[in-house]
Parts: C-alpha cells; structure tokens; sequence
C-alpha cells in the first residue's frame, strides 16, 4: 500500500469536510451548501462516504477525493496536502533525498548572489562617469526613472573582472559566481565577467525569484545585441517569461497576455500603464512558456514587426524569422508549430501586426487607445497566415491559387476544432474565389499500404483483447494511467481522439484519486519541457510517494506493444472506455440528487427550485455525451472487425 493509499484509507473524508461545510445525512450520504461558490437555497454539495469522494452539482461541478478538497479550499498544493494529512494520520512521509536537498540548498544560494549582485549594476548605472550616458540613452527611450527601478535596470562596466571581484568581496567562491553563469572561462585559464558594458536586466520566475539576466549592448559595434545568462539549476529560457513576476495580476484582470519581441518594450508597456505584457527570452515561444501563460488567461495576443509580418519572403514552410535590430539575434513565428501548442495548450491564440517602423513604445508614446485598437483587431494565427500568404498575389492566375492552397490547407489540417477547421477552409475558398469542395478533396499526405498480404504484426489481435473492455473502472484507470507513463507522448493521440467526438481533452478529472491527478499533470509537464526526454522527466521530477505509484502502474502494462496499429486503436477504444466511466459516475450522481431533491420536497416544490433545470440540462447533457462515446467505440470496434475479416 502506498502512502497515499494508506492516508486515504485512515482519513475521514466526511469529518474532515464537515470542518469547513455543515453536512447533514441524506440516506447513504452528506450533503450541504458549496464552499466555493455563493450559494444559500440549495445544498448542492454531496460526500459520498463509501469512495471517500465529494462533488458540488450546482455552479462549480467540480469533485475529487479529501486531496482536492483540501487543496482547493485551502490553496495547497499537493506535496503540502499530503504533508497536512500525513501529519494528521500518523503516516511516515519519505524525506526528502540528500540530492534533492542539496539541488534545493544550491539554488537558493545561486539566486541569492544573483540578488547581491543587483545593486552592484544598478550603482554603475546611477552613480558612476561610465553609466551616465547609458542612462541618458535609455531616458532617450522614453524609459523614466520610476520604471528603471520598478525593474531594476542597471550596468555592467566595461572590465574584465569588476562583476567577479565585487561578488568573491561579498563572500562568494568562485565556483559559485561561475554555477550562477557570472563570469566565463579562458581558453588560458581563469575567469572574466560575462557581462561587461551592457545594461543589466535582471530576470524573475513567475514567484518572483531572481533566475537570470538579460543584457544589452551599449556599443553598437559590439556582439550579440542581446546575451542571456547561461543554462543553470535556475534559469532555463525556455521556460521563464520577462515580465511575467509583474504582469500576472494585470493579465488575470484583463484576462489577456499580450507577448512582444524585446525587454525594452515591456518595460515600455508596463510604464504606459499596460501591465498584461511579456516577452520570450528565445529565438521561439516554447510550449512550455505558452502553459505558463495559459495559468493566468488563455487569451495569449503574439505582437509582431510589420516588417517581418509582410514579408513573404522569409515565409518558408509557414515559419517566419528575422533578425531585429533591439532584440535577440532571431525571433522566431512558427505557425504551424504555434497552431498545434494552441490545441495542445487549449488556447486562444492571435497576431497582431505592429504599424510599419513602430515598436509597442512608439504606438503608446503618439496615442495610448492606438495600443489597444491594434488589440482588438488581432487575427487568429491561420487567418493572419492567409493574410501574409495571399498578400498582393494575383489570384487570377491558377498556379498562384494552388500554392496558396498548399500551403495554408497543411495549417488548416492541424487546427483541433472542427468547426474551426471548417470556417477556415470557407474563409480560403471565398478569398481564392474557388469552390470548398475542391478544397476538402485535399488531404494530407499519408504512407500508402500495399495491398495483399498484412505483416504479421498488423494481423494480431490486440494483446487481452476483448478483456480490457471489461476492467472495472478502477482497473482502466491503472491501465491507461500507466500507459501514459510509459509513453506520454500517447497523450496528443488521445486528446485527439476526444475532440473528434466534440469532448474535451484529456484531464485530471478522468482520473480517480488525487495521487494519479497529480501524475497525470507530471506527465503533461514532461511534454512540456524539451530538455529531456518525457518518460525520464517524470521519473526525476516526481514526489518521491507518487513515484513508487507511477513505478507499479508503467511496469504493468510494459508489454503492451504500441507500434502495432491495432493494438493502438483499441488502446484509444479504452481511453473512451475510461471517460464514458467518469460520465456515467457523474450522471449517476446527478440522478442521485434529483433523487433526494425530490423525496425531500416533493414534486410540487421541485418544480420552483432554479437549479433543478440546470441539474436536469446537464444530466441530459451528460447522456448525450455518453452516446457520442459508445457511438465512437462500436464504430471503431466495427471497422477493426471488418478489418480482420479481409
């Protein structure tokens, strides 16, 4: 039994609910007002005693087990519930290993120099001969003092050793000043500064800890324009925003993240009194950067350089790049890349382009309310595509059409929403003034199998075939869980497949017990990230009580061989399997408190009650999702029958 196991199982889900919700008994079960959301008429929160689980079936229609509660009425995350519960069950949690303490203890010391060395840069900028006319320079740009603090702007002098020798006086050993990527090493021996005559950006994580800097060039015959610090135990620029430690709360307010090209602008916007605004610290917007914004709102607005929006030229293979004068030596726009992130993160994803010659600052220098027209003109990322695509081409000339359609119909395809993918292919036939089913006899290139005999593999039955169907539901919840973890990159297979059927992604709530939702988000995490490869991310990465877990669930399905299609496709039948599970749970539980609603108050009051017809649209809603999912398995079920029967 693992810990976890062995917390649920000496906890009283009820009595530990009851702390903070009045429940009263309701045959088998509790019942009482909702904690998360205003609600005085209606005791729409249900505990079920027997699977130690809760769910509220009134405006939040969220459940889960003692974990979630916890979690989020307290706004804990899962290492600090399980250390409460821990501490209330007398259960043993497993210290932390002396490696994780050290990688901890090292990184809080790296962050703490890079902090001590701050005021260093920011007194060279302010108070020495040499920052004088570097400050001149960026009050030039429009940047006032306020601002210049509010980020901490400051200067590297123009040595080879100050940064260094100011550090190792403030007690620093040089094998930490070079861990913290201050100074680099000579091909003779030694060190020097990193950073010498450049203004000094420092840059935060989303907590607002010191992670690294950014650091611009004062001479214009020096190179790169731009230089990040290096990749340590606490700075990886694929997963840190600019900015983001300031604008996360104007971004949860607006509920829109506006990402621009360069340091400069968002300080910039930020002083202009728009707060909602990043920057990537890459030659491209990482996955991982795209769901670290998706936290604070899904409304994600990329601005771009009309120079680079409007050449077609550099548009090759739908990925547009330039080298900018003020920024890192590339920006990258990816299209077809940013569209799958879009599906993948559940995003909403738009373009702007900036007025030829203008940067952010320039817009909200001549007129604030431009900014926000350029805001609200904003185009989905394949419409700005087609924009960029057709341009001045004269669409008379048939071969122009075709290479129009080539290239905008592959993006078209990689789009999630169906019905998105079929606005876009009428938007294109009206603009190529064509007929759209010309357009929908296109389809994407795939590997031809030749007819006759099938390999081997492709004629074999699925292994325990037939048997997977009928696990119980804590059963497939191992069996998918577990595959995910030996290959998560299964994950985007599976999503797709949901949203064929019009349901949603993958999600926690498709798993039973906090434990395997919190392995399910380590999962995600480790598609997220490019450093290493998924299945090792998780497995260094996860809670030390969750990886004994996740251990027992990959080994039990290591023999499942995914290569083989049919074996495939019945893996994808019981993921639907597993969600028509959760669906069904939830419209029993539904029925269950129309139910009780109903003996308790009789037909008559029922009828009075506002919630009722909510609660009845959903179970209707429910069952009609339940249909799309059988639907979708016996038609699977039917074509690999068919299948096998050639």
């Amino acid at each position: 039994m693992s810990v976890v196991e062995e917390i649920k199982d000496r906890v009283d889900t009820v009595e530990v609910i009851n702390q903070s919700v009045k429940l009263r008994k309701s045959g088998k079960n509790y019942t009482g007002f909702c904690p998360f959301h205003p609600n005085t008429r209606t005791p729409a929160f249900v505990v079920f005693p027997e699977s130690g689980t809760w769910r509220c079936f009134g405006a939040c229609n969220e459940g889960g087990d003692v974990f979630s509660f916890l979690m989020k009425k307290e706004g804990w995350d899962f290492p600090e519930t399980l250390r409460v519960l821990a501490e209330r069950t007398g259960v043993t949690l497993t210290p932390r290993t002396p490696q994780q303490a050290e990688a901890e203890e090292a990184g809080q010391r790296l962050r703490e120099l890079q902090e001590a060395v701050i005021p260093f840069y920011r007194h060279n900028l302010l108070q020495t001969a040499a920052g004088a006319p570097v400050l001149e320079y960026l009050h030039k740009r429009g940047l006032n003092d306020e601002a210049l603090e509010t980020f901490e702007i400051g200067y590297a002098p123009n040595d080879w050793e100050a940064t260094k020798q100011y550090l190792q006086e403030k007690g620093y050993e040089e094998g930490e000043i070079v861990q913290a990527g201050m100074v680099s090493e000579r091909e003779s021996g030694g060190y020097f500064d990193r950073f010498r005559h450049r203004i000094m950006i420092p840059i935060r994580d989303t907590r607002g800890r010191m992670a690294g800097f950014g650091a611009r060039i004062v001479d214009p015959n020096d190179v790169p324009k731009f230089m990040n610090s290096p990749q340590t135990i606490v700075f990886d620029k694929g997963r840190l925003l600019y900015g983001l430690d300031k604008a996360r709360k104007a971004i949860r307010s607006a509920d829109q993240a506006v990402i621009v090209e360069g340091y400069m602008d968002v300080i910039a916007l930020h002083q202009a009194g728009f707060a909602n605004v990043v920057s990537p610290m890459g030659t491209a917007l990482t996955e991982a950067q795209l769901r670290l914004l998706k936290r604070f709102s899904r409304r994600i607005v990329m601005a771009l350089d009309a120079d680079a929006a409007g050449d077609q030229a550099t548009l090759r293979g739908l990925t547009l790049a330039r080298e900018s004068l003020d920024r890192e030596a590339e920006h990258v726009f990816a299209a077809r890349s940013l569209v799958r992130q879009e599906g993948r993160v559940d995003a909403d994803i738009r373009i702007v382009t900036l007025p030829p010659g203008k940067d952010p600052d320039d817009v909200v220098a001549q007129d604030h309310t431009a900014w926000m027209g350029l805001l609200e003109g904003a185009q989905s990322v394949v419409e700005y595509v087609m924009g960029v695509l057709i341009g001045d081409r004269d669409l008379e000339d048939a071969k122009a059409k075709a290479d129009v359609a080539r290239q905008i119909l592959p993006l078209i395809e990689d789009v999630v929403d169906p019905w998105e993918r079929e606005t876009y292919r009428q938007n294109l036939a009206r603009r190529l003034k064509v007929d759209e089913r010309a357009l929908l006899a296109w389809q994407p290139r795939r590997e031809r199998r030749r007819r006759g005999k099938a390999a081997p593999e492709d004629t074999m039955q699925p292994r325990d075939a037939g048997v997977m169907s009928k696990m119980s539901a804590t059963a497939l919840d191992s069996f998918c869980l577990g595959l995910l973890l030996r290959d998560p990159e299964l994950m985007y297979r599976v999503d797709r497949a949901l949203q064929a059927i019009e349901l949603k992604k993958l999600s926690e709530d498709d798993f039973r017990g906090s434990e395997r939702r919190a392995i399910l988000s380590a999962v995600r995490a480790a598609l997220e990230q490019q450093d290493d490869e998924p299945s090792q991310h998780w497995r260094s990465n996860l809670l030390v009580p969750l990886h004994h877990i996740a251990g027992d669930l990959a080994q039990q399905v290591e023999e499942i061989d995914l290569s083989r299609p049919r074996v495939l496709d019945e893996v994808l039948a019981d993921f639907l399997r597993l969600r028509k599970y959760n669906l069904e749970t939830s419209l029993t539980q539904l029925r269950f408190q129309l139910q009780a609603a109903q003996e308790t108050e009789g037909d008559q009051r029922l009828m009075q009650r506002p919630d009722i017809g909510q609660h009845t649209r959903r179970a209707q809603e429910l069952a009609t999702d339940i249909a799309r999912v059988d639907h979708a398995i016996n038609k699977q079920q039917g074509a690999r029958q068919s299948s096998l029967a050639r």
